[in-house]
């Protein structure tokens, strides 16, 4: 693939291709924005274009460029979490690759994915290998979450934001690579927040199902029934990621319903498609309580992020949701 064939991000894209057009490639970049929104597959394409053998990288045809599509290439090594965490094994790893000379293309390029992820060992650990950069190493951090990482390691990278795509993007991506029927990719690019991958995930019937059920719970939640309250609670999940992805579409709504009391307009909403719910609970409650419920929210998701008790951590939530 070449960077004509992904969806949006303009600006970061022509950074990368000035860089590579003037020969001044930074030995580390750090690609951030929300999840599911390119990062990975753009660093993909940076990290082909620097060993492609044409003119006009990456010309998605050269054998190097044909490599990189079948993540065969012997230059561009991925590093990811082993479990939760990527430990200092893997960073160790990536440090004695770094002593020899690239194997075939003119350098070794290291796509760390989700860099934030990295326990203090290991980002200790890259703090000195971005300290001395080795010649011929290009080091390619992606995240969601830039706050989480030291300050030492934000500072040695050079940095490309990657904002949220316009949902007419998310809809032609739909239409024209998934095949979806253009209805329904509006609907899906219009809650997806600006993100192909949450458009991709919300398109799979159990996780419209689960989101359906999170909203038809808001539009007939009673404070006075802490019972109910607290089996909602249960029903977020057990597993940190599953209740990531409810906390997210819990937020969402109560920042439609803020969104609708504020201006009224319903083409704002991110649900759009259940635009019933954020106009009952804006109805509901003032904008002070809805922004209160959002704050309740995001720190439930700090909380879990940090590994805290999920369960207590969600019955204290929805204890404070007004």
């Amino acid at each position: 693939m070449t960077f004509q064939e992904i969806y949006g991000h303009e600006k970061p894209i022509g950074i990368l291709k000035s860089a590579l057009a003037n020969e001044r490639i930074a030995h580390a970049y750090l690609f951030y924005g929300m999840e599911g929104i390119g990062k990975r597959t753009t660093a993909i394409r940076f990290a082909g274009a620097l060993n492609c053998r044409e003119t006009n990288p990456p010309c998605g045809v050269c054998l190097s460029c044909r490599k990189v599509v079948r993540k065969r290439h012997p230059d561009i090594i991925t590093i990811t979490a082993e479990g939760q965490f990527i430990k200092i094994g893997a960073v160790k790893a990536l440090q004695e690759q770094m002593k020899f000379r690239p194997g075939e293309g003119g350098r070794r390029v290291f796509l760390i994915e989700a860099a934030d992820r990295m326990n203090a060992a290991a980002a200790n650990a890259l703090l000195k290998t971005l300290e001395e950069p080795a010649a011929g190493n290009i080091l390619l951090l992606t995240t969601s979450r830039p706050h989480a990482l030291p300050m030492t390691i934000l500072s040695r990278c050079q940095h490309l934001r990657f904002a949220p795509l316009p949902q007419e993007e998310v809809a032609r991506y739909l239409v024209e690579k998934e095949a979806i029927p253009a209805e329904k990719a509006a609907i899906l690019a219009a809650s997806s927040g600006g993100s192909i991958g949450k458009a991709l995930e919300m398109n799979q019937e159990d996780t419209l199902a689960q989101r359906n059920g999170i909203l038809e719970y808001l539009a007939t939640d009673d404070p006075a029934d802490l019972l109910r309250r607290l089996s909602f609670a249960g029903r977020l999940g057990e597993e940190r990621e599953e209740i990531l992805e409810r906390l997210q579409i819990l937020r969402t709504c109560y920042r439609d319903a803020l969104v609708f009391r504020e201006t009224g307009e319903a083409k704002r909403l991110i649900f759009r498609d259940r635009e019933e719910v954020p106009r009952t609970l804006a109805g509901r409650l003032t904008g002070r309580l809805l922004l209160s419920n959002i704050a309740a929210v995001e720190g439930a998701i700090g909380a879990i992020e940090q590994n805290a008790n999920k369960t207590l951590t969600l019955e204290t939530m929805v204890v404070k949701l007004a």
